[in-house]
């Protein structure tokens, strides 16, 4: 989902366009109206969608299979159908499913196919969006970080032959795996949509022929493809393609009058080829850290949602159901340059009809069912109740090992080397934190540390190589949104000090003209204005969702380390040390196992594991997210673990509670720069 993000927008409509049927299956319309046989058929004429031989309303909404725990998936489709859809749609996320180059996934949340074929099983139509880029509040628009990491870098979107051969590859392995599960083949889908609003970012038209050559190739010529671009002349012409072999879509505001932007969307598309549909009708919207959870009122969004049912148009909603960023795949916009950095939250409620944890008891989900249930052509099923919820209680936890305690640098596969630091993706970590040391020779007064380009936190340590029984000292952090030097306090060695750097991807940006946004220490670091060389890098191993933990740093032995040898159970002395970070662990017995969340109040900002899944960033101290949601799949009877990576400060009493309801009420930390509030820690 791509956005005009420095207009104040509170939330849109978005259309999509629809590519009529193919040359080789063109007819006219009363041929097509009485061509209904046994074959099943979707197509468009007479400026209606046609489903075997009919005419047909699309009434759906985006569900993001990988964004739902996959037990819960027919849950939450049910909730859907119940809502009066008939139809879902979704993204494909490439790095989801090729997360390093060459190891593709298509098991657990990334089990597409099954996804799909559960549709087919209720009911329910599939709009497919199969990208390459889809935005979605997604990490780097769906494409998977390798992709930075190639020299020279790749022009993303666009005809460079290098990306359109790595694209290529992609869809020679999804294409085909969904070509069995098109309408005509007895499947669930009626349309794929190639790209994403790209009349919003360039106007590259040989990238998007190739694009609908390649998906032409994979799905034949019988499938609806479509483009989706913002409802203005500008984005359309350049976003979209001359002809009827892909059905061109428009974008707009929720509380614009749908039938204007309607009519332009007619220009871009044949005659008889342009069936009004708002294929994203913005239910809520998204929320970055540091902001207010964003909200929609249900009464309004249901009255715009009739304007276009009421004159027979279709719609999608945007979202049916938010779901969840775990682990690492949060995405980020920016305002007006790249340093104006907003990642996204874990949560992904969206202040959709169904709430993140499946809830269908609000007034937004029964404001758009009265009035869907005007326009459906079937009577509605009945709402489920919603889904029991435990508050579990407090939850004791116990410190495990600072962070520098579970890692060595020395004799380490993954450890590089080199004079300047180097990307997140050039030494292979995509997702997570990365850890750079150097040395330097301290001033009687202190230093003063710079790195021009970091992206996006970073947490600066400096330490005596020969203190074995001391902690590293917290020296401060130096953010992507807040760039400014620090000062490093003198500290008397016997030799050089060490200087630590912990650097963490907080989610890559998604839309934009910035996108490629490789993570890490870009620059040099420079101490009092001098370069510093001379660099070792480590990438620290903590799984993603969907991953098999690569190692367990808690419950194994600790790796003690030999360039850093202090003691995990030393007591931390001095209040900068506090923010030294470290692993908490604790555990709760349960007997009866239902949906919970887990508040963090009291604590400062970190990563959390629920039995060894990755169920995603905290950071209460800049909010306005409190709770993580947890879906009962997660849990299980009798012992439960909780993990912690705390990279500040700790709760004083090492608690977090397990409670039955969401919480975004958690204070924000807000500065003005320059006339615009950005997050100052």
């Amino acid at each position: 989902m791509a956005r005009n993000r420095i207009a104040a927008v509170i939330f849109a409509i978005v259309f999509a366009a629809f590519a009529p049927l193919p040359s080789s299956s063109h007819r006219s319309s009363s041929q097509f109206r009485l061509d209904k046989g046994g074959e099943e058929k979707f197509g468009i004429a007479d400026d209606m969608f046609w489903k075997d031989g009919e005419p047909f309303r699309i009434i759906g909404g985006d569900l993001h299979y990988f964004r739902v725990h996959p037990e819960y998936w027919e849950d939450r489709l049910l909730r859907a159908k119940a809502l009066g859809l008939n139809t879902i749609q979704t993204y494909v996320p490439w790095n989801l499913h090729e997360p390093s180059q060459g190891r593709l996934v298509f098991e657990g949340f990334a089990d597409l196919v099954s996804f799909l074929k559960l549709c087919k099983k209720l009911d329910l139509l599939v709009m497919l969006r199969v990208g390459p880029y889809i935005c979605g509040e997604w990490d780097l628009g769906g494409f998977p970080g390798w992709l930075l990491a190639k020299e020279p870098p790749i022009r993303l979107r666009s005809s460079d032959p290098v990306f359109l051969n790595l694209v290529e590859k992609w869809w020679s392995i999804l294409l085909p795996k969904v070509f069995p599960l098109l309408y005509s083949n007895g499947g669930p889908i009626i349309m794929v949509q190639v790209e994403n609003e790209f009349g919003s970012y360039g106007d590259d038209k040989a990238y998007l022929h190739y694009l609908v050559k390649l998906a032409r190739t994979h799905l034949g010529d019988d499938i609806i493809l479509y483009t989706t671009d913002g409802g203005a002349r500008d984005t359309l012409e350049k976003g979209t393609l001359k002809g009827d072999d892909v059905f061109s879509a428009v974008d707009f505001t929720t509380g614009d009058d749908p039938w204007p932007i309607f009519k332009l969307q007619k220009e871009f598309n044949a005659p008889g080829k342009s069936p009004p549909i708002s294929t994203e009708f913005y239910t809520g919207w998204l929320t970055h850290w540091g902001e207010n959870i964003a909200s929609t009122d249900a009464s309004f969004t249901a009255t715009y949602l009739e304007k276009i049912l009421s004159k027979n148009g279709s719609a999608v909603l945007y979202m049916a159901h938010g779901g969840t960023n775990l682990g690492f795949y949060n995405g980020a916009n920016t305002g007006d340059n790249e340093s104006d950095f907003k990642p996204d939250l874990t949560s992904y409620d969206y202040d959709a009809p169904i709430r993140e944890s499946g809830d269908v008891d609000n007034a937004k989900y029964k404001a758009l069912r009265r009035v869907i249930a005007k326009y459906s052509a079937k009577p509605l099923a009945s709402i489920p109740p919603d889904n029991e919820r435990i508050a579990y209680g407090r939850i004791k936890l116990d410190k495990v090992s600072y962070l520098y305690d579970m890692i060595g640098m020395k004799d380490l596969v993954d450890l590089v080397e080199s004079e300047n630091p180097s990307s997140m993706e050039a030494i292979g970590q995509m997702f997570g934190f990365v850890l750079y040391a150097s040395e330097y020779t301290p001033k009687s007064n202190g230093s003063v540390l710079s790195m021009p380009k970091v992206h996006d936190r970073a947490q600066v340590f400096i330490s005596c190589p020969e203190d074995s029984d001391k902690r590293p000292i917290y020296a401060d952090v130096i953010t992507r949104w807040s760039n400014r030097p620090i000062h490093l306090p003198y500290l008397k060695c016997e030799s050089n000090n060490n200087l630590f750097i912990l650097v963490e991807n907080m989610g890559r940006l998604n839309y934009g003209p910035y996108m490629f946004d490789r993570k890490g220490i870009l620059s040099s670091v420079y101490l009092d204005s001098t370069p510093l060389y001379k660099w070792k890098t480590l990438p620290l191993s903590l799984q993603n969702v969907n991953e098999s933990p690569k190692i367990n740093p808690i419950i194994s032995n600790t790796i003690k380390t030999a360039f850093l040898k202090g003691s995990a159970r030393k007591k931390l002395t001095g209040k900068k040390l506090n923010f030294e970070p470290a692993y908490y662990t604790g555990h709760f017995n349960i007997e009866k196992v239902r949906d919970t969340y887990i508040s963090f109040r009291g604590w400062s900002k970190g990563i959390a594991f629920v039995n060894e899944i990755n169920v995603g960033r905290f950071w209460p101290s800049v909010g306005p997210q409190c709770n993580l949601y947890v879906p009962a799949p997660i849990l299980r009877e009798g012992n439960n673990t909780v993990v912690i990576l705390e990279l500040e400060s700790p709760k004083p009493d090492l608690t977090v509670s397990s409670v039955d309801h969401p919480d975004f009420t958690c204070s924000s930390k807000l500065g003005k720069s320059r006339g615009r509030l950005v997050l100052t820690s």
